[in-house]
């Protein structure tokens, strides 16, 4: 009976649900003097806001309000954002999506329904990617890959596997790239043969024969 109680417990979607909730509160927690910080940046460099909204498009096709540090202003990235850009620290915010509901800590993309409309996203053969909440990282984000075909079939990769075990290894990669770079772990990751290297490996194979290939020359925005 205890050994049955703790299966369910631990048993997605409540083991995501808690994983999400821990590392959300333990990253604002940990990064809070670093959000202080950026936010002191912001208001100094250009003033405010400090953050950044817009509507995106999550688990059951549902909308709901992201939430970045700003780092464009009149259509052009400032000086901080160009540095928030690079290191994703824009996207910490996001830790109060992820205790909201709206997100998670890995899956797909939050989109905004104008992305979705421009690549077909809206199409039913993408209905797996809305049975998930949207990620702050994931197997698409760890690639930092802009191709559309290339990101749908990481994402159908990871709805289809996803457990805590791969939530723990995407969070470590994002980490990774973080610290090491990008070029150096993704090039781990596409001489990998287990875990999330063979995302990128089935993915890259599954381009060129999945109905994504007519989408071949569209790109993901930010």
């Amino acid at each position: 009976m205890k050994s049955t109680l703790l299966q369910r417990f631990f048993a997605p979607p409540r083991s995501k649900r808690l994983f999400d909730v821990v590392g959300a509160v333990g990253g604002l927690v940990a990064f809070s003097p670093v959000m202080a910080a950026i936010a002191a940046a912001i208001a100094l460099d250009d003033g405010r806001p400090i953050l950044f909204r817009q509507a995106r498009v999550g688990l059951g096709r549902r909308t709901f309000t992201i939430v970045k540090f700003r780092s464009m202003r009149a259509g052009g990235v400032t000086r901080v954002g160009r540095f928030l850009r690079a290191t994703g620290l824009d996207e910490l915010p996001q830790f109060l999506n992820i205790l909201h509901g709206d997100m998670s800590a890995v899956g797909p993309r939050p989109l905004t329904e104008s992305d979705v409309q421009r690549l077909g996203w809206n199409a039913r053969r993408y209905d797996f990617r809305w049975r998930v909440r949207p990620g702050l990282t994931g197997p698409a984000q760890v690639m930092g890959t802009t191709s559309a075909p290339l990101s749908a079939c990481l994402d159908r990769w990871y709805v289809a596997r996803q457990r805590l075990s791969l939530d723990v290894r995407m969070v470590v990669l994002s980490f990774a790239v973080n610290a090491l770079g990008k070029t150096r772990v993704r090039q781990w990751l596409l001489r990998a043969r287990d875990g999330a290297g063979t995302a990128v490996l089935t993915a890259s194979v599954g381009t060129a024969r999945s109905p994504e290939r007519r989408v071949r020359a569209r790109r993901i925005g930010a």
